[in-house]
């Protein structure tokens, strides 16, 4: 896949979330003065538990707050080298930054292949351009093709996720914001699912953030991770570090200093939250 020109340099990130506060409503505090950034050509990972404020973050960048009543009321984001909060989602999926849904959000009426080719909307480089990367999608994702001709509503959800992600790709982005890829998927797909996007991001330079609650997942696939609680940023670091994290591992990866926590002590568990101490 060609990427877009005038991209900026490979010292530099490419996204830059600058102590952003969003609210909802004009009265609920979301995110409380959170900053993140993520590398030109990286995979960083955005964790926590369901609530923490992952998904409003990715919102908050992609610019789908409004359609929610929430907006960016503190802070700048940055793609490109360009703040980009005051633009329209359009424009910013023009710009090559788009977001992957929690929940994938297929058009279940209508075929894979209609669903693919709607990623395209805002491209003007003709139908053999498009049809060059509907190949190039097949490719990573050979079950769509297989599946090309069937309605995208009656298909596995493994295929929708895949589905979700190949119309991302046909925009041509710079960088994929992915909500919540592993939910709801058996753990084999989870592992596909993640594959697929570490030869996305080291064959086509795709930059990604992702927003998981599957942690263990997540990062041993990303360089970096920020730890989202309560809509701030309570940890961030390298992916290794994270994971040899003692406290990471005992309230995200369910394992402490004794072994492996059954949910029921994981349920009544109080929290030390060394990092907040």
């Amino acid at each position: 896949m060609t990427q877009p020109a005038q991209q900026p340099s490979p010292a530099e990130p490419i996204l830059t979330v600058n102590n952003i506060e969003v609210i909802y409503d004009h009265v609920i505090l979301v995110l409380k003065g959170v900053s993140l950034s993520v590398p030109l050509g990286g995979i960083t990972a955005l964790l926590g538990a369901n609530g923490a404020g992952k998904t409003t973050t990715l919102k908050a960048i992609s610019n789908l707050l409004h359609a929610e009543r929430g907006e960016v009321t503190k802070g700048t984001i940055v793609f490109g080298g360009e703040e980009v909060q005051a633009l329209s989602p359009n424009d910013l999926v023009r710009r090559g930054c788009i977001q992957v849904m929690e929940g994938r959000h297929c058009f279940g009426h209508l075929s894979v292949e209609d669903n693919l080719l709607t990623g395209a909307f805002t491209r003007r480089d003709g139908n053999a351009a498009i049809r060059a990367d509907l190949d190039m999608v097949y490719e990573y994702f050979p079950r769509l093709k297989v599946r090309r001709q069937s309605q995208a509503g009656y298909i596995s959800g493994g295929e929708q996720q895949m589905t979700a992600i190949g119309r991302a790709l046909m925009s041509r982005p710079r960088m994929i914001l992915l909500d919540e890829p592993s939910m709801g998927l058996a753990p084999q797909l989870v592992e596909e699912i993640f594959e697929i996007v570490r030869k996305l991001n080291e064959e086509q330079g795709v930059s990604f953030l992702l927003a998981e609650q599957n942690a263990g997942v997540a990062l041993r696939y990303a360089k970096y991770g920020y730890i989202l609680e309560s809509g701030r940023v309570v940890l961030d670091g390298d992916a290794e570090a994270l994971r040899n994290n003692e406290d990471v591992k005992e309230f995200y990866l369910g394992v402490g200093g004794e072994g492996r926590k059954s949910f029921r002590n994981v349920k009544h568990y109080k929290r030390r939250k060394r990092w907040l101490a």
